[in-house]
Formats: C-alpha cells, structure tokens, sequence
C-alpha cells in the first residue's frame, strides 16, 4: 500500500473554508503514511503506558469524524457513534478489521466532511437531535469551531503516531557498539 503525496495548501490560499479542508485532506494523508510504513505487528501494537496502538488510533479517528460532523453538525443518527471504544471506554479494533478497511473509512469520511463543508457557511450552527440535544445549557457549536476541532484532533494524533514511529525505529535498529 503506497499512500499518496501529503502537501500543505497553498500558502496563497486565504478562503478559510478551503484552509480548514485543505490541511484535514493533508493530516488525513499523513495519517494514512505514517501507518503505511508500518508493519502489521506494529500496527496491532502499543509502545505506550496508555495502551493505544496504531490501529485503535486510525480508528478513532475514522469515529471521530464522524461523530463531530455526522453525528454532531448534521444532527444524523449514526449507527454506533462510538464504535471506536469498548465497554469500558477504551480504544479497540477487532482482529477482523484491517487497515486497508480503516483507511478506506478514514477517506470516505474526508469526502463525506467535504461534501458537507461545502454546502454550509462555517457560521452555520450544527443542528440538534444527533449529538447535541440543544438543552437549555448547551450552546450547538458553529461549523468552523467543528472544523478547527477535528483539525486539531488531526494534528495532536499525528504527532502520537510520530512518536510510536519513531518508538519503533528505534527498537528495530541494532545497538549501537
């Protein structure tokens, strides 16, 4: 599996619409090349005291997705909007779900927030009834703050998945004498 090339937008590029998805396509692209180089066995496995691996990351973020704009703006019901978490709130993948699966729903997912993007002014409130219940406390977030977050969200686990890179680099190479 070969992932395409990650590139920043334009740095002429000032529609802040077009910002926002342009650097989600790009930190969806790292993500997809940051677990493409790695193997298998690495992917189903943590190097970490939180006991995340790749693969519970690359699903969370697929969940994720989904659930701020989904779930979230579009006020959708979606089938199991948590289904990146097991009972007890921990991250899980099942040993049938594979990363060429998981990627494949990372992008569709990109495609599905874009389509949504595009319809709607980043002012615009998420409606209620999916995650948010427009309770007399709750203020709906707009659609930009969503966007910002899920970026955010992006860019935070794509430097974790860095570091366990790195983690396995350097449990791979011979010591040094």
């Amino acid at each position: 599996m070969r992932p395409a090339a990650a590139y920043e937008p334009s740095p002429q590029l000032s529609d802040p619409q077009e910002l926002l998805l342009g650097y989600l396509d790009y930190l969806r692209t790292m993500v997809t090349a940051k677990i493409a180089e790695m193997p298998e066995s690495e992917l189903r496995t943590s190097r970490l005291p939180s006991g995340w691996s790749p693969l519970e990351l690359l699903k969370h973020l697929v969940y994720m997705e989904r659930r701020w704009l989904r779930w979230g703006f579009l006020g959708e019901p979606v089938p199991e909007p948590h289904g990146d978490k097991d009972a007890s709130g921990r991250w899980h993948v099942g040993p049938e779900e594979t990363v060429t699966e998981l990627i494949a729903a990372l992008h569709a997912g990109g495609e599905q927030t874009r389509a949504i993007v595009t319809r709607k002014p980043l002012a615009a409130d998420s409606a209620t009834g999916g995650r948010f219940t427009g309770g007399e406390q709750e203020q709906t977030p707009s659609l930009g703050w969503i966007l910002f977050h899920v970026l955010q969200e992006y860019a935070r686990h794509a430097g974790h998945l860095d570091i366990v890179h790195e983690l396995g680099e350097a449990t791979s190479r011979p010591a040094v004498q």
